[in-house]
């Protein structure tokens, strides 16, 4: 495999450090330590009264609860949003929020209130993804622009760099739920510029604390990145990234690029277990049979989470094309002395056909195979076209099982655009 000679440059950053203004959210079912700064918009007088009179009704709710609006020539003012409110900054025990709407309240007996009315059972916009009890929904930040607000200021709570607040009308909103009896329960949200210059397709992307270690905030990043492949672009996520969110990414890159390799490196089709002359059609293995099988001796317990998808479940896709693929490589068969024949596989490609065939970006690529080894085996060919680097499926094999890679959680045939 013939890699390019494009270089990757990781640019450290110092996050701007604010001290945090609220300890603790109360919501819906959850009291949460926070994480982050929040640009909350209360009022000095709004934390006296609470800590006097932490059970009285605040009368100042209805005016906190409309939009922000804030004259700004610049479309995106991260920064300024961050740093807003910084003079009259107030700190607060307790911050209650509504798990429905993200209405914000200063005292549990507004809330209290709140939520007794509150009928909101979804978030708005439109269903983009569907599959069994989780759901993502797509919400225009010009159109609810209330909803979006409340929604960022929850976010920023465990966001450490970047913020939405002020200006939501160029940001589209993708949030993810997970359905039970009663309604659908916002688990986390990434937003995406409308228009970006640089291809970014996600901003910022938060899974709620109580929700996280699931996968859910890898199923949000796929389906950012179907997003970018059904544009025709090839997506990045906004930088700078967090810790957090490098974290994410590179597992997505890896896994990715893992789960290419294997296709690459594999003499046979996916779904074909055996090829006989004899035999009038091949052996087709089913990946999903196993899974069934298991489905049916299991008595579900719950139908929240992943267990209230649908038993029927599709083979994982993978958005590769047949074409592209057969290009990269070629089959050699070999004759043994016993009269039988051994295949092989050889794979000729650049950095920029593997960033083709998995839609990243050729830095992101060439980050991420260099963070899990894949790139550190170079040979000096005499070639002056660059560096060969040589991957076996072995190797190939010993990273997957080192990083535990998995299958996607993306199912293409749930995508509703």
């Amino acid at each position: 495999m013939t890699v390019d000679g494009d270089a990757v440059h990781v640019r450290d950053h110092k996050p701007v450090s604010i001290p945090r203004n609220i300890d603790n959210v109360n919501f819906g079912q959850w009291q949460i330590k926070t994480w982050y700064f929040s640009p909350y918009p209360l009022t000095e007088p709004d934390a006296e009264d609470t800590a006097g009179n932490s059970g009285s009704v605040l009368s100042v709710q209805s005016q906190r609860m409309q939009p922000i609006h804030r004259p700004t020539i610049r479309p995106q003012g991260r920064a300024s949003d961050l740093l807003s409110g910084g003079s009259r900054r107030m700190h607060l025990p307790i911050l209650w929020v509504c798990d429905r709407c993200f209405k914000y309240m200063a005292d549990g007996a507004s809330w209290e209130l709140h939520v007794k009315g509150c009928t909101r059972k979804h978030p708005p916009g439109r269903k983009v993804y569907q599959r069994g009890a989780h759901t993502i929904w797509e919400v225009d930040g010009a159109k609810e622009k209330l909803y979006c607000q409340n929604l960022s200021l929850f976010g920023k709570l465990f966001i450490d760099v970047k913020t939405l607040f002020f200006d939501c009308d160029n940001f589209l909103f993708y949030l993810m739920t997970d359905a039970d009896s009663q309604r659908d329960r916002v688990l986390g949200f990434f937003s995406k510029e409308k228009v970006s210059y640089d291809d970014y397709n996600l901003a910022c992307i938060i899974t709620f604390p109580p929700y996280q270690r699931q996968r859910y905030g890898m199923l949000m990043i796929e389906f950012s990145y179907e997003l970018s492949r059904r544009a025709g672009k090839v997506g990045t996520p906004e930088r700078p990234l967090s810790d957090l969110g490098l974290r994410s990414y590179l597992t997505y890159w890896i896994s990715t690029l893992i789960r290419f390799f294997r296709r690459l490196l594999t003499v046979l089709p996916r779904d074909i277990a055996r090829i006989s002359s004899s035999d009038k059609m091949p052996v087709v293995r089913s990946p999903s049979r196993e899974l069934d099988d298991v489905v049916h001796r299991t008595r579900r317990k719950r139908i929240k989470g992943w267990d209230g998808e649908s038993a029927e479940r599709h083979p994982p896709q993978n958005p590769v094309d047949d074409h592209l693929l057969s290009s990269l490589r070629e089959i050699e068969t070999s004759l043994n002395f016993d009269g039988s024949a051994t295949s092989h596989v050889v794979v000729r490609c650049t950095l920029r056909d593997i960033a083709k065939a998995t839609d990243l970006r050729p830095e992101d690529a060439a980050f991420a195979l260099n963070e899990c080894g894949l790139l550190s085996r170079r040979q000096n060919d005499g070639d002056a076209s660059g560096d060969v680097i040589a991957i076996s499926r072995e190797m190939v094999e010993t990273v997957a099982k080192e990083r535990n890679v998995k299958e996607l959680c993306l199912d293409q045939a749930h995508v509703l655009l």
